[in-house]
């Protein structure tokens, strides 16, 4: 008897040991699991629209052929319109041809049941207006790009000759007025900092001022890189030629207001014509004419 209570008090002791360790064992690896960080499990993937669009640009850029030349003076245009991204040419091309083909489509719809003839041509005009409209959206951006630079140009010289009159160089001056004209005139602060960036990539500070007036295409400021120019190879004062050159800007932008203003005259003539006038003769003629009519047309229908 003493030996069979004996054995049950030993398989009691190692099924509790046992499961104890098991117990201890487990709460172990969930400590572990806990503790580890979460991998989130392998599934499919859905590509984002941006990466979509990206990539069908890409294909349709690809199969669109242009010329060096073109392309060359397609990136220019692309750089003096804000655009700067690598691949802003790639989809010009491919917007120029996806309006294309939906120009076409709508003009395909539109004409269609109206014959062959109709149809034909309705489809090449649409499809011509759709190739024509990217570049001339892109040329509206070039010519408000232009000016905003040009009308930020004369405040930028301002601020330029108090720069080089309190002591500073033309690389800190232009790095300063990138600074402080950015919330004002950002366009022209923008072509700033990029010629900075090539001044400290190692290139002459002739050949970054030119790369300015080439980028921005604006004549006012293809004038101030010719001053600035100068200016460094002879060694004149700075400020002097600044200030001068400040001061031409001001007399070209008043001369070219008064210009307009005498222009509107002569441009006033069709709208006063064809709007005014008729109304003004409504006004004073048309009672007249009201009560001519209503008085003489019973004598007239009694004679």
């Amino acid at each position: 008897m003493l030996e069979l209570i004996t054995g049950l008090l030993f398989v009691l002791v190692a099924a509790g040991t046992t499961w104890l360790g098991m117990r201890a064992t487990g709460w172990r690896t969930r400590g572990v699991r806990r503790l580890a960080p979460v991998t989130a499990k392998p599934g499919r993937r859905i590509p984002s629209p941006s990466v979509v669009w990206r990539r069908l640009v890409n294909r349709i850029a690809a199969l669109v052929p242009a010329s060096p030349r073109s392309l060359a003076q397609l990136k220019q245009r692309l750089i003096r319109g804000g655009f700067r991204n690598p691949n802003a040419a790639s989809y010009f091309h491919a917007i120029r041809t996806v309006a294309s083909l939906l120009f076409a489509a709508g003009g395909l719809l539109w004409a269609w049941g109206s014959g062959a003839d109709r149809v034909v041509m309705g489809t090449g005009a649409m499809a011509a207006i759709g190739y024509i409209v990217p570049m001339q959206v892109l040329l509206f951006f070039i010519r408000r790009r232009q000016h905003a630079i040009g009308r930020g140009l004369p405040n930028t010289l301002d601020l330029m000759v108090v720069c080089v009159e309190s002591g500073l160089g033309i690389d800190q001056t232009t790095i300063q007025v990138a600074k402080e004209l950015q919330s004002a005139h950002p366009e022209i602060c923008s072509e700033f900092t990029v010629m900075n960036l090539e001044l400290r990539a190692g290139k002459r500070r002739a050949e970054a001022l030119h790369n300015l007036a080439d980028r921005t295409g604006v004549e006012d400021l293809k004038k101030l890189v010719a001053v600035l120019v100068q200016t460094d190879r002879f060694g004149t004062s700075i400020a002097q030629s600044l200030r001068g050159h400040a001061e031409y800007l001001r007399t070209m932008a008043r001369q070219r207001a008064e210009e307009r203003a005498s222009k509107l005259a002569v441009k006033l003539v069709f709208p006063i014509f064809f709007c005014v006038l008729p109304s003004l003769f409504v006004v004073t003629i048309g009672p007249v004419m009201t009560r001519l009519v209503r008085d003489l047309m019973p004598m007239i229908e009694n004679m």
